[in-house]
């Protein structure tokens, strides 16, 4: 096997290995990352009983995992700031995408025999185009560049809360009880390591 070949195939081997260690859902942490590559919670206080409360998840982590956690953290502050239960003010839940485009397995660098500076090549006349040239390895001239086009997804939960102290009124849909948020959501929430 000649050298390029081999270094093409080690590449995309690492590659093939570095995503799939990348590909684990979002723990429940504070958020790290900007834009749209911040994942986990964060909060912030409008008012000594009011809080706004996110949670963003990564690519894999699905939508009712990021609004599970949402909730776990809104119980959490809730718990931390004396009261007992809180009230759902305003909610929303949004998908974001974004979508980008790489060459193909043979893209620059890893094309041709010998690391590409040497191969079979051809050159034919395109009427409008004039003589252009082709290698089976840097892409076909008929489709052209060879190019990889993905769309990434991902989910951000965002929530208005109202803390409250004392009895839940049972006629607030909106209302959730902290301690029992704690205790039946808590279990499933996937701790950093």
């Amino acid at each position: 096997m000649q050298f390029g070949r081999k270094v093409a195939i080690a590449l995309i081997g690492a590659s093939t290995l570095m995503v799939a260690g990348c590909a684990t859902e979002t723990t429940y942490r504070p958020a790290t990352g900007t834009g749209f590559y911040r994942t986990g919670y964060s909060d912030q206080q409008l008012e000594p009983d009011r809080f706004m409360v996110s949670f963003a998840g990564n690519t894999v982590t699905s939508r009712d995992t990021v609004e599970r956690y949402l909730l776990f953290r809104a119980a959490q502050l809730t718990l931390a700031n004396g009261y007992d239960y809180f009230v759902m003010a305003d909610r929303d839940t949004q998908l974001r995408s974004r979508t980008y485009s790489t060459p193909g397995a043979y893209g620059p660098g890893f094309g041709g025999w010998g690391g590409g500076w040497w191969g079979p090549s051809w050159r034919y006349y395109g009427r409008g185009f004039g003589w252009r040239s082709w290698d089976p390895f840097w892409g076909d001239p008929f489709f052209g560049n060879n190019m990889d086009i993905n769309t990434i997804d991902r989910y951000e939960a965002t929530a208005e809360v109202v803390m409250r102290k004392g009895p839940i009124p049972r006629d607030n849909l909106r209302a959730f009880d902290a301690r029992a948020i704690v205790n039946t959501i808590g279990p499933t929430v996937v701790m950093p390591k």
